[in-house]
């Protein structure tokens, strides 16, 4: 058998410690193979034909007395099979389970029937009947995901096989076979949404003295602000910063989501201003200072500036909005002269809106004023051309004249869009929608917060504060899902308007 080297030393320790050390049950020694299969070079391509009959050899142990261990060592076999299948051959097999083993309609009816035309003063064959209906409302596939989630990382194997789920909705043409993997995915998702209820996650606050494996995936995981290296990490593990993670038991060592916090002594209206915020409270820069020297006085702010969900698999299962008022506790119980949090977040896909509009009409973004004086700047004639050219890199930041041009339109279009643009009723924007949904308040709109090559490219370098006021947060987060109100400020709606009587114009 072949190993990975970095994994050989480590699998062949744990191997024979399953013998050595009387390990237990086989399905303990299946669980171990399991992982140590997982790290195997990959095995020649498996055609889906092997997959289905691995899929058969499961599900023929459905409704049997056979001993768990067996059934889920079958299971085991399939999983391991998987991993190693081509993209191809995935999505395949997750068709035929999708087709094959969903909930079959004709059962239902039949079912329905009996139980339809079932005299009401029959209790005990009423009750049989809706037992026997639920059980057929229940696809096969149900069963078999029940039984990997409780393999030795099974729960972590069906978030990667709902990742996949996902994928291959995106990719599917067929209306019936859409159907189909839609089902899948619901019943997949209800599951985990079951599995990683709140309750059962652990919060965990990250230091530059936490494992270097969490490290490094705190790290790859970062989708906001990039880690550079690891004097960066350090510094937003370290001092006047905060990092938290929610894990789960079944996912050991995974990250789940990550929240990246700093206490500042005022809301900072820049990615620049967290640092400066530090300096200011140090009263000048220093090299280094413990967490034993934070002046606790001196801080008023806590600013989440990244918040990033790390498996694609639990899309559409709310962690984040919980792990954040988890740490609102925790940091004001910490710091109790804390009176302001908020958050620093970015703005993704303003920028392609932006565009878009402009190609629409430009008079929607510009007053004629504002249009000749950019024209007469970039000395261009055709200003979407024009613009469209300068937004493809950040070096328009730079230019002091070019900046203070598009300054107060970008900053009104961007209200707009944060405010006013929406979709089923619900803000456009991803981000804003997960904050207002939280019951934040959407506070103000900075101007160049993040000038990096990034931040252009999402935003043109615009950044917004969410203000979170804790006693009316379930308030706002009502008032938003029930009817659609978005909670912002004076300056942010005016904003918003001064954009609107321009359109109207």
């Amino acid at each position: 058998m072949i190993f990975k080297n970095s994994n050989l030393k480590a699998l062949i320790a744990i191997y024979n410690n399953s013998f050595s050390s009387n390990y237990g049950t086989t399905r303990q020694l299946s669980q171990v193979l399991f992982a140590r299969n997982l790290c195997q070079v990959p095995a020649p391509r498996e055609n889906t034909n092997f997959l289905e009959e691995q899929l058969k050899e499961v599900f023929k142990f459905k409704n049997t007395s056979v001993s768990n261990w067996i059934i889920e060592n079958k299971a085991l076999t399939l999983c391991v099979k998987y991993h190693k299948s081509t993209k191809k051959n995935k999505q395949q097999i997750l068709c035929t389970l999708a087709s094959k083993y969903a909930v079959q309609h004709e059962a239902v009816c039949g079912i329905a029937e009996k139980l339809v035309s079932t005299e009401s003063d029959n209790e005990r064959r009423m009750v049989s009947y809706e037992r026997n209906l639920r059980n057929v409302l229940t696809p096969d596939y149900h069963w078999l995901f029940t039984i990997i989630g409780r393999l030795e990382n099974g729960v972590k194997f069906l978030v990667d096989l709902r990742t996949d789920i996902l994928e291959l909705l995106v990719e599917i043409k067929d209306p019936d076979e859409t159907v189909a993997i839609q089902q899948l995915n619901i019943t997949l998702r209800d599951l985990l949404l079951l599995w990683f209820s709140v309750g059962f996650l652990h919060l965990e606050r990250l230091t530059w003295q936490s494992s270097c494996d969490i490290l490094q995936k705190i790290s790859d995981y970062e989708a906001i602000h990039p880690i550079k290296n690891w004097l960066d990490l350090k510094q937003r593990v370290g001092p006047y910063r905060r990092c938290y993670i929610f894990t789960h038991p079944s996912m050991p060592r995974e990250p789940l989501v990550v929240l990246h916090t700093a206490l500042c002594d005022i809301i900072p209206d820049s990615v620049k201003g967290i640092e400066e915020a530090k300096v200011r409270i140090l009263g000048g820069p220093r090299k280094e200072v413990t967490f034993l020297e934070e002046d606790k006085d001196k801080i008023k702010t806590a600013i989440c500036y990244s918040i990033t969900s790390t498996q694609k698999g639990l899309q559409g299962i709310e962690l984040g909005n919980y792990l954040i008022k988890r740490v609102a506790k925790e940091i004001l119980s910490e710091f109790p002269m804390i009176c302001e949090l908020s958050t620093l977040s970015p703005i993704p896909n303003f920028r392609t809106w932006l565009l878009e509009k402009l190609k629409q009409d430009v008079n929607t973004i510009f007053t004629n004023e504002e249009g000749n004086y950019i024209r007469s700047v970039l000395k261009e004639p055709d200003l979407v051309s024009a613009l469209k050219k300068i937004f493809n890199n950040s070096l328009w930041t730079r230019d002091i004249e070019i900046c203070e041009a598009l300054k107060k339109p970008l900053i009104r279009a961007c209200a707009w869009y944060l405010y006013r643009e929406k979709r089923r009723n619900y803000a456009l924007n991803t981000v804003a929608n997960f904050h207002l949904r939280n019951g934040a308040v959407m506070w103000r709109i900075n101007w160049l917060a993040d000038p990096s090559p990034r931040g252009v490219a999402n935003s043109c370098g615009l950044m917004v504060n969410y203000r979170y006021y804790l006693n009316d947060c379930e308030k706002h987060s009502q008032n938003y899902i029930e009817n659609h109100f978005v909670k912002a400020t004076e300056d942010v709606i005016s904003l918003a308007m001064q954009h609107e009587e321009l359109c109207i114009k």
